[in-house]
C-alpha cells in the first residue's frame, strides 16, 4: 500500500472504528480483519442496499441463506477439489508461500532463503466433521456462495414453481486459503459475497441477459460507491484465465490507488453446475416448461464482493477540505444519519432537551450522541465518520423550539423546528 490516500483511509478505519486488524493483541493474523462498530454499520447498509435492489426490487428473484459447510461431494461435483488450485512456491527456510507469477527469482522475498520448485496448492479450507479426523470426516469451508444456490435450486422449484428466467441470490461468508496480496481488505482469507445465479432457458439469448447484468452491475457500483464511470472498466478473461465452469467471464474493474483491479465478476456458467450435481447426486434437476420441454437451465452469475465494495466506498468518500477530513458517504450508507449535541454539556437545561430529541429520533434514524469537547471538534469528529447532519441544541432552542441543523458536505446551517425534524430528515434521505 504505497498510496498516500490508501494509508490515510486505513488509518482512519483503525482510529475511528471501521476496520481493525484481526487478532491484533496477539500480533495479528495476516489478511484477516474485524469490522468495528462503524464498519459493521456501513457493511450492513451496503448489504441491505444490495438486497433491496436485487432481491426485493425484482419480481423474479428469490433469496436464501445457505450453510457454510456442505456435503464434501458438493465440492467434488463443482470441480473445486480438483481444480481450485494455483501454482505457488515455498521458502525452504521460513516456509512462507508466494504466487509463482510473483516470484521474480529463486530467493524468498521475506528472508532471502531458497524457494522450492513451483507446486500446485489447493485453496480450499479443510476441516473435519465429528470427533475423528480421518478421510471419512473431511469437509470444506465454502470458497464461494454459489454452490449453496445450486443445491437448493430444486427446493425453490418445488416450493415456488418459478418461470424462467428467475434468479436466486444470497449474501454470505466465503473462505479461500490462498496467498493474498495485501492492500488492506482488498483480498482476504474470509469475505462476504453477494451473489446471484440467474437461470435461463438454454434456447434463449444468453448474451442478452449477460449484457443486461453487466450494465446493472456497473450502474449499481456507481450508485453505491460514488465512483465515477471513468474509473470503472470491463475486462474479459482469456481462455487460459477463465474458470473451468465458465464459457464467458468478465471482471468489472476499478482504478484503485494500487492499480486497476477486479471489483466484481460476471460469468456465464452454462449448465455446468446443475449438470454436475445431477450426475453426482443422482437427483433429476431438469426444468419442465409448460409446453413439456425438459432441460437443465443455463446460468448467468453476477458476483459482488462486499470488502471491495466497502473499500471503494471509503476511497471515494474520503476528502480533505477546509482543514478537515470528511467522509462524503451516501447518507443511506452512513453509519449514523444524525448526531445530536447540547451546545454546552454542563448546562442541564440544554442536555435535557437534546436528550429528548435524541430519544425521539433514535427509533426513526440511526442517531449518535456527542457532548465531548467544544462544538467545533464535535462537528469535525462527525465529519470524519461520515454523519450527514448534526443537530445542536442551544439557548435559542429553549425560546422557540428550533435547533441548528448542519449539513456535512457544505457545512451550511439552518434552523428547524423540533416537531419538524423527523419529516425534515426523511425528505433529505429521499
Amino acid at each position: 500500500m504505497t498510496s498516500d490516500l490508501m494509508e490515510k483511509v486505513v488509518s482512519l478505519c483503525k482510529r475511528r472504528g471501521f476496520v481493525y486488524p484481526g487478532s491484533e493483541i496477539y500480533g495479528g493474523l495476516a489478511n484477516t480483519w474485524d469490522y468495528g462498530p462503524l464498519g459493521v454499520e456501513l457493511k450492513n447498509n451496503i448489504r441491505d442496499f444490495w438486497w433491496k435492489t436485487f432481491i426485493h426490487g425484482r419480481e423474479e428473484m428469490f433469496g436464501i441463506d445457505g450453510s457454510i459447510i456442505s456435503h464434501p461431494r458438493v465440492w467434488e461435483a463443482s470441480g473445486h477439489v480438483e481444480n481450485f488450485k494455483e501454482p505457488l512456491v515455498e521458502c525452504k527456510s521460513c516456509h512462507k508461500r508466494f504466487k509463482a507469477e510473483n516470484a521474480t527469482s529463486n530467493k524468498c522475498p521475506e528472508c532471502k532463503g531458497e524457494l522450492t520448485e513451483e507446486k500446485m496448492f489447493n485453496g480450499l479450507f479443510k476441516t473435519f466433521l465429528g470427533a475423528t479426523e480421518d478421510s471419512s470426516s473431511i469437509a470444506y469451508l465454502r470458497p464461494e456462495t454459489a454452490q449453496a444456490i445450486f443445491i437448493n435450486y430444486k427446493n425453490i422449484l418445488d416450493s415456488f414453481h418459478p418461470k424462467l428466467p428467475f434468479g436466486i441470490g444470497q449474501i454470505g461468508r466465503s473462505f479461500r486459503n490462498e496467498v493474498t496480496a495485501g492492500n488492506f481488505i482488498f483480498r482476504d482469507l474470509e469475505f462476504d459475497q453477494m451473489e446471484i445465479e440467474y437461470f435461463i432457458d438454454p434456447q434463449s439469448d444468453w448474451q442478452k441477459y449477460f449484457d443486461q447484468w453487466q450494465e446493472e452491475m456497473k450502474k449499481w457500483l456507481v450508485a453505491v460507491t460514488g465512483a465515477p464511470e471513468a474509473k470503472i472498466s470491463i475486462r474479459e478473461h482469456g481462455d487460459k484465465e477463465r474458470s473451468h465452469y465458465s464459457k464467458k467471464t468478465v471482471d468489472i474493474e476499478y482504478e484503485y490507488p494500487f492499480g486497476k483491479k477486479e471489483v466484481w465478476g460476471l460469468a456465464y456458467r452454462t449448465d455446468f453446475d446443475l449438470a454436475q450435481h445431477q450426475k453426482f447426486s443422482g437427483v433429476n434437476l431438469q426444468y419442465r416448461t409448460e409446453d413439456g420441454r425438459d432441460f437443465i437451465p443455463h446460468v448467468i452469475e453476477p458476483s459482488f464482493g462486499m470488502p471491495r465494495t466497502l473499500l471503494i466506498t471509503l476511497l471515494e468518500a474520503y476528502k480533505e477540505e477546509d482543514k478537515r477530513v470528511v467522509l462524503k458517504l451516501n447518507p443511506k450508507l452512513s453509519p449514523y444519519k444524525v448526531a445530536v449535541f447540547p451546545l454546552l454539556a454542563n448546562k442541564p437545561e440544554l442536555v435535557k432537551v437534546a436528550r429528548q430529541i435524541f430519544d425521539m429520533l433514535r427509533p426513526e434514524l440511526r442517531t449518535a450522541w456527542d457532548d465531548r469537547g467544544n462544538i467545533g471538534k464535535r462537528y469535525l469528529s462527525q465529519d470524519e465518520i461520515g454523519t450527514p447532519w448534526c443537530i445542536t441544541v442551544d439557548f435559542q432552542t429553549l425560546e422557540d423550539n428550533t435547533v441548528t441543523v448542519r449539513d456535512r458536505d457544505i457545512t451550511k446551517q439552518e434552523r428547524v423546528g423540533i416537531d419538524k425534524l423527523i419529516e425534515y430528515f426523511q425528505n433529505k434521505m429521499k
